[in-house]
């Protein structure tokens, strides 16, 4: 499988050490920076061209998966996920890491590379790398209304809105507080 890789200084001498790792397990490591410490470079740049590649392989038929870290690696999840078709997911123990790929067939995993130790961090990755989607039509329902969103903005109905007001604006919105039969009292704390 191609891994496409990507960090900033938090986590560079992480991604040495996880390029060995992975190459060693027979994957095709691409590293896309930095490819030296600089204490003031910045992610995203790194982290999105990570994301784009996988996101271009996929659409080629290319097996292929991408790992983001840094620091906390939500920065790097966030840049991530702005790439459309990818679906990062920040994992700190096994059962998210699995999840992300059985549930949401997350194309891309973030780390938070000072969170854990690396033989954690790799376990990590490893077990959302061995992970398939399960293809649940549940699971493979809710990824489509993701990807719906992604390309034209389109949701689900809110349940919230009767037909009527659906179809006059001028009805007005449900509270998204409280409905009108809620028993809910700001004032009673």
């Amino acid at each position: 499988m191609r891994i496409h890789i990507a960090t900033d200084h938090a986590g560079l001498e992480f991604s040495t050490q996880l390029q060995h790792h992975l190459a060693a397990a027979g994957h095709e490591v691409v590293d896309h920076g930095p490819i030296e410490y600089d204490p003031l470079d910045d992610y995203p740049a790194f982290c999105i061209r990570a994301a784009q590649a996988v996101v271009r392989d996929q659409a080629a038929g290319i097996e292929t998966l991408g790992v983001v870290f840094g620091g906390s690696g939500n920065g790097e999840q966030i840049a991530a996920n702005k790439v459309v078709g990818v679906r990062a997911a920040l994992a700190w123990s096994i059962a998210t890491a699995e999840l992300a790929r059985e549930h949401n067939d997350a194309n891309v995993i973030a780390i938070g590379a000072r969170q854990h130790t690396f033989d954690e961090a790799t376990t990590f990755i490893d077990r959302f790398i061995a992970t398939p989607f399960s293809g649940e039509e549940r699971h493979a329902r809710r990824i489509a209304q993701l990807a719906a969103y992604e390309q034209d903005g389109s949701l689900e109905p809110d349940p919230r809105v009767t037909p009527r007001q659906a179809q006059d604006p001028a009805e007005g919105r449900p509270d998204v507080l409280a409905a009108d039969d809620s028993t809910f009292d700001p004032e009673a704390g």
